[in-house]
């Protein structure tokens, strides 16, 4: 079994460490570790951080493999410092049976870049209409225990509700995307000033934060978990705020996007920015960054959505909606979160891999950075700043709103179970 030392790492951006890695564990931590017998990482005073975890990962396969696949995703994942990714229902066939989550599990088991967790549909064909096989995608080979509509609202209470009792008896979480269709449609934007000004349909905020009100409710009664996709308001914040502070089990994530870009850049009509939900104010970007501070918003998840090159260089009105993200998500975070004073690097080890990992139920992922557990690690540049250059992504798709940005932050080394796949900002 092989041995790999990093030597002089700021873990959680502490103080310099060495961690040696012997197989697929960590197996010391500590200053002046012995290299004997070991490949030596000089970390040179990189933050190591535990292997990040996504929550919410568009792979597009099967059916969209012009988009992406899971092997392009899953490099795309450990170039961005990702261990574990989750991946959404919205495929092509929808992931609903026990037979289509387990296809593409195998497929992470096969590539291997990073581990595979499939979210099932909540309901059949993403039709909202009749619940999915549940319980048969969670006994299954791949586990299932996250479920979600994704790209669609589970907008009819009773589904929602019975969605939620059922998930209950295995300890299972909904995951909602939180969009009333009789209030967004013909929408392109965020409604407000921008929208009214470019003449373009809005996207009121209210379609986000109904939903989200009423599901938490539904949470209460029920007794069950339910987990609020890229959450966009402020509005939605304060929803999500009351709700915790009645002791309802809700947990809810925020895009990097969200973190960052506004409303504002829409007046540019770059199909790019254009994503569900839509971009919004600056006072919401500034909400989210505060409840993600102060752990009203758990976690990050990019919500990579990605799309092929004729789907998003067209009029606007006709783009498909999303956005890439995995390989570019700790930088944003880095840029919005730690660069403004508002998180430490042990904060974003919490959004970015702990929190989510316990949200999903991922084993082995989202553990210390301490002697025994799992190698899932990633090694941060934080002092590199440089332009996006969606022409090196790993990614089978190129739809960033970043490129020629200069953001902060490099995913350097990634390791899986000791193993890496990414060394020197290179796949292996």
């Amino acid at each position: 079994m092989s041995k790999i030392l990093i030597r002089g790492a700021k873990v959680l951006g502490g103080e310099p460490q060495d961690v040696l890695i012997d197989g697929e564990t960590i197996a010391r931590v500590g200053t002046g570790l012995p290299a004997e017998g070991a490949e030596v990482v000089e970390a040179g005073g990189k933050v190591l951080l535990p292997g990040l975890v996504d929550l919410h990962t568009h792979l597009r396969e099967p059916g969209r493999e012009d988009s992406e696949t899971v092997l392009t995703g899953t490099r795309a994942a450990a170039s961005g410092g990702y261990t574990a990714v989750f991946a959404m229902a919205n495929t092509f066939p929808v992931a609903d049976t026990a037979g289509v989550v387990e296809q593409v599990w195998r497929l992470g088991k096969e590539h291997g870049y990073c581990d595979v967790r499939p979210v099932g549909a909540v309901t059949v064909g993403l039709e909202g209409r009749k619940l999915a096989e549940l319980g048969a995608m969670h006994e299954s080979a791949a586990g299932v225990t996250v479920f979600s509509d994704d790209g669609k609202c589970v907008h009819d209470a009773v589904i929602m509700r019975r969605a939620l009792e059922y998930v209950k008896a295995f300890d299972g979480i909904v995951a909602q995307h939180a969009q009333e269709p009789r209030l967004t449609e013909g929408a392109q934007m965020n409604e407000g000033v921008v929208s009214a000004e470019l003449g373009l349909g809005g996207w009121p905020a209210v379609a986000e934060e109904s939903i989200i009100a009423r599901d938490v409710l539904l949470a209460e009664h029920v007794g069950s978990r339910v987990h609020i996709c890229h959450l966009s308001t402020a509005g939605s914040v304060e929803i999500v705020r009351w709700a915790k502070s009645r002791g309802i089990r809700v947990t809810a994530e925020v895009t990097p996007h969200h973190l960052l870009l506004t409303d504002e850049l829409v007046r540019t009509y770059d199909p790019v920015y254009k994503v569900n939900p839509p971009l919004r104010t600056e006072r919401d970007v500034t909400a989210l960054r505060e409840a993600l501070a102060d752990g009203t918003i758990d976690i990050v998840a990019t919500d990579h959505a990605p799309h092929p090159h004729e789907d998003k260089d067209c009029e606007w009105a006709a783009a498909a909606m999303g956005m890439v993200g995995l390989e570019t998500a700790l930088s944003v975070v880095q840029e919005t979160m730690v660069d403004t004073g508002l998180l430490d690097w042990a904060g974003v080890a919490d959004r970015m891999s702990f929190t989510p990992a316990r949200i999903g139920q991922a084993e082995g992922h989202g553990r210390p950075v301490s002697a025994g557990e799992p190698a899932n690690l990633t090694l941060v540049d934080t002092a590199y700043r440089g332009p996006v250059d969606p022409a090196g992504f790993a990614s089978r798709s190129r739809n960033t709103p970043y490129e020629g940005r200069e953001l902060p932050g490099r995913v350097t080394h990634t390791w899986l179970r000791g193993k890496a796949t990414l060394v020197d900002g290179k796949l292996t």
